[in-house]
Parts: structure tokens; sequence; C-alpha cells
């Protein structure tokens, strides 16, 4: 299950929305502001205070830079496996 952590405005909050589509994934979106959810929860979720912040299986893997970079060395197949 892939899992991402966002703002309402968010320019890579789309652009890995758009990467996970093109790859043919699933995911649930959690608007951080909408939830009413501080920095600080969403760094006990996620080790991260930015947004956007991806969990896949659990595994916190960070904002859109950390996707690509999976997703170019052919291992996003891999952690969502």
């Amino acid at each position: 299950m892939i899992k991402i952590y966002k703002i309402t405005v968010c320019p890579y909050c789309s652009a890995a929305k758009r990467l996970l589509k093109e790859r043919g994934f699933e995911y649930k979106e959690i608007n951080i502001e909408n939830e009413g959810m501080s920095r600080e929860k969403l760094v006990e979720l996620t080790g991260g205070r930015t947004v956007l912040q991806i969990i896949i299986n659990g595994k916190p893997i960070g904002g859109y830079d950390n996707l690509l970079v999976l997703d170019q060395k052919g291992e996003l197949l891999a952690v969502n496996g």
C-alpha cells in the first residue's frame, strides 16, 4: 500500500501522483491540512517534516525526488512488491 502525505498546493505531490499513476500504482492520499495534522505528527508517522512524504508498504521513502530515484533505478516495482 502506498500513502502520500500531502498539502493542497504542492507541485511535487502532483508529480508523484502522476508518476505512480503512469506506473499503474494505486495510492491513498492524506491531505495533512484537511486532517488538521501537525508537522510533529507527520514526523512521527513518516520520519519527515516536509511535504510531500511517501510511505510504501509501511516504509518511509521520502518525497518526490526519492520516488524518482527509485523509479530511475528500476527499484520502484520491487519496493511496492
